[in-house]
């Protein structure tokens, strides 16, 4: 069978040919930007914190790709969505590039464009078969802030067995130990745990909290914030 033809070169910005691999595919750069989402940004959805950020990485002026087809758009895809209500200390996405832009100098654009609300806080390139945003961080660290301090230690916390939720019009039993792992922390008004993902999907840190408290209507949840996200423990 004869190969395909390689495509003629199209133009880049500054009249600078686009570099092409051999099966004429064209050669892009995957960077992983870290940002926060705090404060009033931490009320978007997810669809709108990615529109969002589509719009800081175009005003960076970074060089990135574009789909093919009638509707090309950015080549981009984001990490694991964070509930309504929900902050992050350390979310990211995944950008292509057609140009290597020095990591130094991308950080100083993208942050120049940002809110502060929604601000970049590192960017860095990644292999081309590195796992997606989406998935390379099964191990997420939450801290939460109460109105007071609850009535009960770690050991006394009323962990439910099972959480009902509902996904795409239908139930689903949830057993809370296949993603809650059991090193929980409390100090004052304060607590922390790690829920995993896993083959079964995941458990929101909103839907958990609400089952926690359900008896105890004098403690408010005041703030919920994924602080990190990691690979492995």
């Amino acid at each position: 069978m004869a190969s395909k033809p390689i495509p003629a070169p199209a133009k880049a910005r500054a009249g600078q040919s686009i570099k092409r691999n051999t099966d004429g595919s064209q050669v892009t750069y995957r960077m992983r930007i870290t940002f926060q989402k705090h404060g009033r940004a931490a009320m978007l959805s997810h669809l709108e914190i990615a529109r969002a950020l589509e719009r800081v990485i175009r005003r960076s002026g970074l060089p990135y790709a574009i789909t093919n087809g009638f509707s090309p758009h950015m080549r981009i895809a984001f990490g694991s969505a964070l509930p309504v209500g929900v902050g992050g200390d350390e979310e990211c996405l995944d950008v292509l590039l057609t140009e290597r832009v020095d990591p130094a100098i991308a950080l100083i654009v993208l942050k120049a464009s940002s809110a502060p609300a929604l601000m970049v806080k590192d960017c860095k390139y990644i292999g081309a078969r590195d796992a997606a945003a989406s998935v390379a961080f099964p191990y997420s660290f939450y801290e939460v802030e109460f109105s007071e301090p609850l009535p009960c230690t770690v050991e006394e916390l009323p962990i439910p067995e099972t959480i009902t939720v509902i996904r795409k019009k239908k139930e689903k039993e949830l057993t809370v130990s296949e993603f809650l792992l059991p090193d929980i922390t409390l100090d004052g008004c304060k607590m922390g745990f790690v829920l995993k993902t896993g083959d079964n999907g995941s458990l929101r840190p909103d839907v958990l909290m609400r089952e926690l408290l359900k008896d105890m209507p004098q403690v408010r949840v005041q703030s919920i914030t994924r602080v990190k996200q990691a690979e492995s423990l």
